[in-house]
Formats: C-alpha cells, structure tokens, sequence
C-alpha cells in the first residue's frame, strides 16, 4: 500500500517528512527501556515491580508532558519546541548510561520519557501545515513514527549484545541529538507562528489555551485515544508475555511476534488519516469500535482459541487499531482549530496512560483470575463502553454537524 505524502507547499511537505522522521527516532528512544531494561534488571537483580516501575517510567512522563508541550507549540511554534524536546531527551538519555544505581536509572528513565511527548508537538506543529481536506491524511502519515518501537525492538537488542546497555542508551542519545540538529537546520516556522513573529502580536492567554478543555467532547476523543492507542501499547509490551505463556512460545519467536505486530499497525495509521479524509473520521472509528467489538470478544473466551486464530485476530484487531488513531487526531484541528497543542495534548496524555495503566491491570486480573484471557475482557468492556458514548453523543448532534462528528 502506497500513501502519497499530501500536495501541499514544498514547506508543508518539508514539515511533515522532517516531523516524521523526527518522531520515528523519538519513538524508538521512548521504548528503549523494553530491551535494555533486561541487562538492567540482571544487573542489580531488580524484583518484577521494580523493573515494571523502570520500563513503565519513560511511558508516563512521555504521556504527562504532552499537555504542557502541546501548549507550548501553540505558543511558540513546533520548530523550537520539537528541537528542545529532542535535546532534553537526548540528554537524559546520555546521562542514563552513567547511572548505577536504581533510584538514579528511575530518575533517568523519567527523563528519557520526555521523547515520547515529542507526539503532541508534531501533531500541533503538522497540522498549521494543511488544510481540513488533507488534515487526516497528513497527521496520519505523522503518526507512522510509532514504528520507531519496532525499530528499537529488532536494533537494539544486538547493539546491547555486542557492546553493552550502557553503549546502546549512548547510540539511541547521540542519534536522536543528531536528529534535534537537523530539524532546526532544516525544518521552517509554521504559518501561524510566522504571521505572529512578523507582526508581533501578543500571546494568547493561558487561560484560552485551556478553555477547550471544559468540553466534554475533548474528554470523550481522550477516551477513544485510551482505547486506540492505549490498548495497542498495551498489547505490544504484553503480547510477547501472553504467547509464552499461552502458546508456549520461546522468547525470541514471541518477540519477533510482538514486533511483527507493532509494525503494520504502525504502517496503517497512515492509511487511517487517508480514510478519515476521504469517507469521515466517524465512519472510521464506528468501524474501529466494531469490529473490535467482536475481535475482543473472540480472545476474551475463557476456553482460549486456536494460535492460529489468535494470530489472525490479534493482527486485525491490531489494523483497526491503527485506523482509529488516526481518525481521533483528525477530529481535532477540525473542532479545535485553534488549541490542536492543547487539545492533542490532552488526547494524547490520556492515551499514552493507558499504554502505562492497561498492561498494570492485565497482571493484576491474571494474578487475581489465572484467566490470560482476562486483559481481552477488559478491552471488550472498554470498546463497548466507547461506542456507547460515540454512538448516544452522535444521536444527539443537530443533523448538519452530522458529517463532522
């Protein structure tokens, strides 16, 4: 499937091609606890809570910042912001490898989460590039960077091989440095910051960034995004865990699984914004939630289904997934034209907690049932509760905000 990068101005396409490359890398650094976290782990013999605690850092500072950068792109302009951003991480991350103790590697670990808000940012940085038409399309090509996971899941584990934990954080951090230098060298102010630098007009108050976010609408695309992105989160850090246990699967097989997984839902999302644009963000995600509806409902059985069936389903669970990402992030430079940084801040914080809060709760209801099926309840009772909000909040829409739903 090809996904051609919108018409748009050279700097629109610039923007967005620098944007994504910049979050692929981002992406890849936020995970980087997933593979060295196991030499770190043997290293000072850390408990499963300890080590949960160490993974699962980086995941929510990287959801909690995502408010405070949004804003501040919308403030100052994403060309500033992302390269701080970068920096920031990039350092954290450097200094990582320094560390030897476990309160210093938490320490690091939460700022190496810094990289993972760089999505807030992109998304409001992105989106003054392009129009509504070609919204959806562009900030779902901006959301393949979650492929950088699957980039960190196959390098890094034969960069820590051969030279070591503290070697990899090292690489990961001078790459994404080098990528911080070469956006600002390359990338240009967005127009709306441009127009306000050349007439010097004044900030937009506090208070005005925020005031969307007293709208319950922005509290119901935040539920979605748990569900969207949250849950695919989820399930890329405990797939590998579930078919060894289930399936008997060894390590590396269940891992080249879970990266096999993570790639094409990744890839997809591209193809999310292309059908957000072209047939409605809403059909997509009333497409989103049922057939994950049933999917969930076919892995919730207590009885467990063939690994070929599971295979199957979890792949297209895993598609739509990624269709319904970029549909929810379409919806908001179309209501909140003014506050995407805000906004997509919002939205993507909430989302990002659930990548942190889901894969929690699965241990905890398989410690409390013995049920490995118990995490796919919990995502069926999710996506239902979802669809029943979307589908009683469109009902009650006056009929021309219908096909903007």
């Amino acid at each position: 499937m090809s996904v051609p990068i919108p018409a748009a101005s050279g700097d629109a396409r610039r923007a967005l091609s620098l944007s994504t490359a910049a979050f692929t890398v981002c992406f890849a650094v936020w995970t980087i606890f997933s593979i060295i976290g196991i030499q770190i782990r043997d290293q000072l013999s850390l408990t499963e809570t300890q080590f949960g605690l160490l993974v699962g850092a980086p995941i929510l500072t990287g959801s909690l910042v995502r408010v405070v950068l949004g804003v501040a792109t919308d403030r100052l302009g994403g060309r500033l912001v992302y390269t701080l951003t970068m920096l920031a991480a990039a350092a954290a991350t450097f200094l990582l490898s320094w560390a030897t103790t476990y309160p210093q590697m938490l320490v690091a670990a939460l700022g190496v989460g810094i990289a993972g808000g760089s999505f807030a940012v992109g998304v409001a940085y992105v989106s003054r590039f392009f129009d509504g038409a070609r919204q959806g399309t562009a900030l779902g090509i901006f959301g393949v960077g979650n492929v950088g996971a699957a980039v960190t899941k196959f390098a890094a584990p034969f960069v820590m091989i051969a030279l070591g934990w503290q070697a990899t954080a090292q690489i990961w951090a001078a790459v994404l440095a080098l990528t911080a230098l070469l956006f600002w060298a390359f990338s240009t102010d967005d127009p709306v910051t441009a127009a306000y630098r050349g007439r010097r007009a004044p900030l937009r108050s506090l208070r005005a960034e925020f005031a969307p976010l007293r709208d319950l609408r922005v509290w119901r695309f935040s539920a979605y995004y748990f569900f969207s992105f949250g849950a695919f989160v989820a399930l890329a850090l405990w797939l590998p865990h579930y078919l060894i246990g289930v399936y008997g699967f060894d390590v590396r097989t269940a891992g080249m699984v879970g990266a096999a997984y993570s790639i094409p839902a990744s890839i997809f999302r591209a193809y999310g914004g292309v059908l957000s644009d072209r047939i409605g963000a809403r059909k997509v995600m009333y497409a989103t939630f049922a057939v994950s509806l049933v999917a969930t409902a076919i892995l919730a059985l207590p009885a467990g289904v063939p690994v070929g069936l599971f295979l199957a389903v979890i792949f297209v669970l895993g598609f739509f997934m990624s269709l319904g990402k970029a549909a929810v992030y379409k919806h908001i430079p179309t209501y909140y034209p003014q506050n995407v940084g805000a906004v997509g801040g919002l939205v993507g914080m909430i989302g990002g907690l659930g990548g942190f809060i889901l894969p929690l709760l699965f241990g905890w209801l398989k410690d409390q049932t013995g049920l490995w099926s118990s995490c796919f309840a919990v995502l069926f009772l999710l996506v239902a509760a979802c669809a029943i909000w979307m589908h009683a909040s469109i009902r009650r829409l006056p009929a021309p905000a219908l096909q903007a739903a």
